[in-house]
């Protein structure tokens, strides 16, 4: 299956890098560019795409409110985030607006196309230890109270997906998870997917959000 991919980022020579790059790869594809917030949502309305590399500070409309607007579309492609400062404010507010991870932009080139087919896939979250870091820097801006709906869901998880959720929230891999529980990829693959089902939740990353929000996992330790 080939990854369609959309770069959204006002920089035109950054852009042409990513290109080049994503184009050397036999299952991806660049089928449409966007300079700005604006451009990037029009330009979705008559594309299918799979995963958009998105600039966060752009001219019109930034990153952050760009893909809080794609990702309330049914159907929406994942966005993962180009951001030039690790633990970025901007980053924080992007993974809260519903993108599936982020990236620094000087990343080596095979960390990024790992990182579109992880965002592609759903299986994982993007640098899950710097998601978790950059939480925990950011966590004390969350309002208390904001996620109700999501405490309700939480009681449906059974104890086993609880426990899973607590260490998908710590940032752990399927296979560290595995690990830890004794139990196989295939089953906490199973866990994650009724996680989010249960909670309505896109992916990986709005399951490390919610545990925040929640209290469930405390800024700078565990829950």
């Amino acid at each position: 299956m080939t990854i369609r991919v959309m770069l959204v980022d006002d920089q035109v020579l950054l852009r042409t890098g990513f290109r080049m790059v994503l184009a050397a790869q036999p299952d991806m594809e660049v089928v449409a560019e966007a300079g700005d917030g604006v451009e990037a949502i029009q330009v979705l309305r008559a594309s299918a795409v799979d995963v958009v590399l998105m600039d966060v500070r752009m001219p019109r409309l930034d990153g952050v409110e760009a893909t809080r607007r794609i990702c309330a579309q049914d159907g929406a492609p994942k966005v993962l985030i180009l951001t030039t400062f690790d633990l970025d404010e901007y980053a924080f507010s992007a993974l809260k607006a519903g993108a599936s991870g982020f990236m620094l932009k000087d990343v080596p080139p095979g960390e990024l196309l790992a990182a579109i087919r992880s965002v592609h896939s759903g299986d994982a979250v993007v640098a899950p230890s710097t998601t978790r870091r950059l939480l925990d820097r950011f966590a004390p801006m969350l309002p208390s109270g904001v996620q109700e709906p999501g405490h309700a869901g939480l009681q449906r998880l059974t104890e086993r997906e609880r426990e899973v959720m607590m260490l998908v929230a710590q940032g752990l891999s399927n296979g560290e998870i595995a690990a830890r529980l004794v139990l196989s990829e295939a089953t906490v693959k199973t866990h994650v997917g009724r996680i989010l089902t249960k909670l309505g939740l896109r992916d990986r990353v709005q399951v490390v959000v919610l545990a925040y929000e929640t209290g469930l996992v405390r800024a700078g330790g565990h829950g």
